[in-house]
């Protein structure tokens, strides 16, 4: 059983004691996979092939799908449905009400399940509250998407992002603190907050430590 002693979990074909939270209203699936010390708030639904890292929270009334990858440290607020052929990597964060979509041209009258359009939303990348990412779409590392925003292409690592549709705007740091970069060009810059120094090389932002 799981810490809170509320529900119990497989992971292939053993039963694990994973040291998790889970409110007697959620929902988790036998087969779905929870690293350690997660939180599963009141009626969450967690499907049963999605597999799920370490010491991540899932806010009230979120939905997780089957073909559904999430890393460690992965906050989801309220009402989020995170469905099938999404990936979050580690550190992401999706705010509340934010939207994935995974059928381009949905009908209701036509069948696209086999449509799928993968969206993956690298390490680190925040997601504000109402955002959308239209499917198909890569969130960079690290990349800002702010609240009720639209995403409908690729986002670069580091970028700022706002508006319907949305457009970049600037650049943030890992801490999430915007950077006095150019939005093309060259430049460099240091976080507000950490100190830590960002260069912009033709457009592209990079960490400094990581361009020796």
């Amino acid at each position: 059983m799981t810490a809170s002693g509320s529900i119990c979990l497989w992971r292939t074909e053993a039963l694990i004691d994973v040291a998790t939270t889970i409110h007697p209203s959620a929902i988790v699936d036998a087969g779905a996979v929870l690293g350690e010390d997660c939180r599963v708030w009141h009626f969450v639904h967690i499907s049963a092939k999605a597999r799920i890292g370490a010491h991540c929270s899932f806010g009230q009334n979120v939905f997780v799908g089957n073909d559904v990858m999430i890393g460690s440290n992965v906050r989801v607020q309220n009402n989020v449905s995170i469905y099938d052929a999404v990936t979050l990597e580690d550190d992401v964060f999706c705010g509340p009400s934010m939207v994935f979509t995974n059928v381009y041209n949905p009908r209701a009258a036509v069948s696209r399940k086999d449509e799928y359009r993968r969206t993956q939303v690298r390490r680190g990348a925040t997601l504000g509250a109402n955002c959308t990412i239209v499917c198909g779409t890569t969130i960079g590392r690290y990349a800002f998407v702010g609240a009720g925003a639209v995403i409908n292409r690729d986002v670069p690592d580091f970028a700022l992002m706002v508006g319907v549709p949305a457009r970049q705007i600037g650049w943030m740091s890992r801490h999430g603190e915007r950077l006095a970069l150019p939005l093309g060009g060259d430049g460099e810059a240091s976080c507000p907050a950490t100190g830590e120094r960002y260069q912009l090389r033709a457009g592209v932002c990079v960490l400094a430590e990581e361009n020796r």
